[in-house]
Order: C-alpha cells, then structure tokens, then sequence
C-alpha cells in the first residue's frame, strides 16, 4: 500500500465529508484547502445529503470508517436520531477476497497445508465482511468447523487510518469547542483500542471462552468453542454453529420457534453478563444471532467486547432499577456520578428534563416501555445540560437497543424491560453476593490492618496540630462569640473522642503483654481500659444527644 498517497487520499475524503455535511468549521481547523475541496460534485451535492447517505459514504470508505459510524451511532448526544438510525443499520459487508489469499494466510500463521489440517476446507466463504472472511470446514476428527480469516493487508490500512484519524482527532481537540466538549481525543483513544483488539483474533478467541463460561446456566444460548491449535492473530478456527440469522427467519418459521423462550434466555442471559460478570458483546443485533434447527440460539462473532468496572456494573444496575420504579431524581444522581461535568453543568435543567422523561411512564407497566429509548435519551439529556456522557453509559443504552430489537423478532407480543423488572431483585442479591466475595473480603481485611496500623501516627498528628494551634476552620458566620463557643464543644468532644480511642488502642496492645493478673482470662489492665473507653463513650453519646435535643427544642 502506498501510504504517503493514502494519507493524502484519506484527508480528502475526510475533508469532502466534512464539507458535504456542513462542518466547514472542522475543516478550517484541519487546514484543508476548503476552495479545492468545495470544486469537487459530490461536495455540490450537500444540500440532498441525508443519513442515508452518510452511512454509505462512511461505508464506501472502508473498515475503519464503518467501525466510525457503529461507533457514532452509539451518540445521541453528537448526531441527531435519523443519522443514529441509519448509522446502525450500517453493513459491514463487501466483496470476498480470493481463495488463494486465504489459502496463503492460513498456511502462514498455522505452518501447515490446509490439505493437511482440514479434511475439507470450502473455498466459497459463508459471508465476507471488511476485517475479514469466514470459510466452511471439517477437521481431520471429524468435527465441522467455520474458519476466520483476515483480509490480506488490512491491518497496515487501519493503522494508517488510525494515524491519519488520530492527527486530524488532536487538531479537532485543541482548537475547536466541539472536540473540548465532547472529548473526541478520549473517544478516540477508546476507538483505537477497540478497533486494534478486534484485528487480533486470539482476544476474540478468548472472548469466546469467556462469554460460554459466563452462559452455561442458559441451556438455549449456545456459544461456539474455539479450537485453539487452528487459531492465530489472523486465523479463528471454531465451532460451526448451523442456524440461520434471525433477522432473515420467515414469519412461518417464527411461528415454529418458542420465540418467548428464546428470547426471555437472551435478555437475562445478557443481564448477568453486564450487571454480574461486567463483560457482554457490545453489539447482539439480529444478524449475529442463530436459530438452530434444534430451536436453540447461537451467539457469534465475539470481536467488540464490552468491559464494565464494578462500580459501572453498580451504577447500571442503580439506573435499570431507578428508570423502572419511575424515580428521577435516583436517575439524574445516576447519569451525574457516571459522567463528567462540565462548567456550565446544570442540575437543576438536567432534574427536571429527566423527570419529563420518566415521570410520565411511572404508571406505565414495564412491558409498556423501552428502557434501551430512554437510556440513549437520557444520553441526549445529560449532553444538553453540560454532562459529558460516560462512554459505557451509550454502550448501555445500544445494547439495551439491539436486545429489544432481536426480541421484538423473535417473540413480537414480548418486550425485555418486563424480564427486567422481574429478574431485577435476584440480579441484585447474586450482586450483593459477589460483592462479598473471599477476595473483596480480604481486601477490606487488609483495609482495616492499614487503617489501625496507621491509627496511632495519625492521631499524635492531629493531638500535636491541635496543641499548636496549627488546625484552621474557616466559615462564614455573624455571631461570633457563639461560633467560639460551638467551637469549644466541638474541640472537646474531638479530644474526649481521641483519648477514647487511645484507651481503646492502648487496650488492645496491652492484651499481647502477658501476665498473671487476669479478668475472664484476659490482662486485667486491658479489661480495665476496655472498661474505661466504654464508659467514657457511653457519657459522650449521652452528652451528646442531650445538648443536640435541647438545641432543637430552641430552635
């Protein structure tokens, strides 16, 4: 490939693009020739271009591109609803390449004949997509498999678009507001990331895997295995699945399916996998999945794979059970701590907007709503309210999307947010569960050691600042001999609360330190402390609620 001309190519594409769909601002940005570039017919035609439109040229564009647009159809908060619409019905679908090319590449990442490997290998590929290809075969034990191979040299053409995108991406970022207020340097960098694991095909291998093992209570989701000793970067060999898409079953053949069965399995299978397990292939539309004769449902195509931390995972399952029980204000606090804020953040404008959009369903059956609609509004909201949206919040949402899409084929009369409400308390509880894993235990075990060998330093600390009067607290206040007066308590429930604590510490390194004086088996001096620290506790408390009851009586 003849990079220095791809380059240049590349950033007149982009540039047209950019014209074509009214962003002269980007391209003065850029530094592209705006005179040249709007001499060019298919500039002319800006005022007849539509979403539809946009999507092919993003496809006509390449790989790259097409992941683009999968990937802004992910943002409502950048592109309005008919360009997110036709963005996601973008086909990743091209011409194949040749059976000699495939032959070669095979032949290099495994070092061996495909005579030699395969019992038989079908040189006409099941479909053809613009990373790759994937071809019908048997192995020599007689198992039937399907193979994945790459397309020759498209990994040096991504990483040339990649570069290009990511010199364009910089400029956008520091000179133009739209790249500062939507971050498109770090929704780039995520991009990137994503589209470099997808052109490895032993991550996808492993995906795989990981999805079958997160699946194996869900008899009717069938996952294909991968055959690690045929696989490589550029090379899957795994399980043939026989079925057909879902989105090209004929409506009789619907009717021979127990589609609610199948369908109730998908949603909470994918449920555990992003609320439990915190991993789920980031895009379950129709044509990645199967209908077997046997009536089951085959998972394929495992590249994009979403991670979620466990905190997201918390989050997610906050905003599934806010958005479902209609309240609002549990929501916005949701979208607020899953996102960024921006200076001229809202919360009062993002409150009420949400409340509009979840507050007119509160009566409305879950079955009458759609929660993957109102993630991706609330998207929209927190963006107008100045919320940069978190990445995994879209990523919710399109999942959400695809899921009710693919049941709405499969069982037409059955939508998934009613298996969300009735699947959410045990959701929560297998949550809980996991969060009080030997591990997390251990870690808060460890915690704790830190905390009571740190105790002792940090409070001679804090004595000898309070001695030296090197403590400052500063507030806004009119009654000033009654602020110092306040003051005075609080310093000396802060020192009685100290020296109850130092009893307390004290007492128990005082119960190492052996010796024949003992009360119930124990040092008695330790007891005594004990004792003593528990008393003095008990009078703070006292004192303490006293004072708090008879300040309120004034009030």
């Amino acid at each position: 490939m003849d990079l220095p001309g791809h380059h240049i190519k590349r950033r007149l594409q982009i540039g047209k693009l950019l014209l074509k769909y009214g962003r002269a601002d980007l391209v003065q940005v850029l530094d592209l020739d705006e005179a040249a570039l709007r001499g060019d017919e298919d500039v002319a035609a800006e005022l007849k271009a539509d979403p539809e439109q946009f999507a092919r040229d993003l496809e006509e564009m390449g790989p790259t591109f097409i992941k683009v647009g999968q990937l802004l159809s992910t943002r409502p908060d950048l592109l309005a609803q008919p360009y997110l619409d036709a963005l996601s019905r973008l086909q990743d679908s091209v011409d194949p390449f040749s059976f000699a090319d495939v032959e070669r590449i095979v032949e290099e990442d495994l070092s061996v004949r495909i005579s030699k490997a395969f019992a038989s290998f079908e040189s006409t590929p099941l479909g053809a997509a613009s990373l790759a290809q994937v071809h019908r075969a048997e192995l020599r034990d007689g198992r039937n498999v399907v193979v994945k191979v790459q397309r020759p040299e498209i990994r040096e053409q991504v990483i040339e678009d990649l570069t290009i995108l990511e010199g364009m991406v910089g400029l956008v970022s520091a000179h133009s507001d739209v790249g500062r207020r939507f971050a498109v340097d770090a929704m780039f960098g995520e991009f990137r990331r994503a589209m470099v694991r997808e052109l490895d095909f032993r991550r996808e291998a492993k995906n795989l895997e990981t999805i079958a093992r997160h699946l194996e209570d869900y008899p009717l989701l069938l996952v294909p295995k991968p055959i690690n000793d045929f696989s490589s970067s550029r090379v899957l060999t795994m399980e043939h699945i026989e079925g057909k898409n879902v989105s090209s079953l004929t409506p009789l053949a619907r009717l021979e399916l127990d589609g609610e069965a199948l369908a109730e399995s998908l949603v909470k299978g994918y449920l555990e996998l992003i609320l439990i397990h915190g991993v789920f292939s980031a895009d379950p539309h129709p044509g990645n999945l199967l209908v077997t004769p046997a009536g089951e449902l085959g998972l394929i195509d495992m590249g994009m794979v979403a991670y979620l931390r466990p905190q997201t995972q918390d989050f997610a399952l906050r905003l599934l059970v806010a958005a479902s029980e209609g309240d609002s204000d549990e929501v916005a606090n949701v979208i607020v701590a899953m996102s960024e804020q921006l200076e001229d953040f809202d919360e009062l404008a993002l409150k009420r907007a949400v409340a509009d959009l979840i507050l007119p369903n509160r009566e409305a059956s879950m079955a009458d709503l759609n929660l993957g609609r109102v993630v991706m509004e609330m998207v929209r909201i927190a963006a107008r309210c100045g919320v940069r949206p978190s990445p995994d919040l879209t990523m919710l949402g399109k999942t959400l999307l695809n899921l009710d899409e693919t049941t709405r084929l499969l069982a037409p009369d059955m939508q998934p947010n009613a298996i969300i409400e009735e699947h959410a308390a045990s959701l929560m509880q297998r949550h809980l569960l996991r969060s009080i894993s030997p591990g997390n235990l251990f870690n808060t075990a460890l915690e704790l050691n830190e905390f009571v060998q740190r105790l002792p330093g940090r409070m001679n600390t804090i004595m000898e600042r309070i001695t030296t009067n090197q403590i400052e607290v500063k507030v806004h206040a009119f009654d000033e001999e009654r602020l110092m007066s306040n003051l005075q308590k609080i310093a000396n429930r802060i020192t009685l609360g100290l020296v109850v604590a130092a009893l307390i510490v004290g007492a128990a390194l005082l119960t190492r330190v052996p010796t024949s004086f003992e009360i119930l088996g124990y040092p008695a001096l330790a007891i005594i402390l004990f004792l003593g620290a528990a008393a003095v506790g008990f009078a703070l408390v006292v004192n303490i609620l006293l004072t708090d009851r008879r300040g309120a009586a004034k009030r």
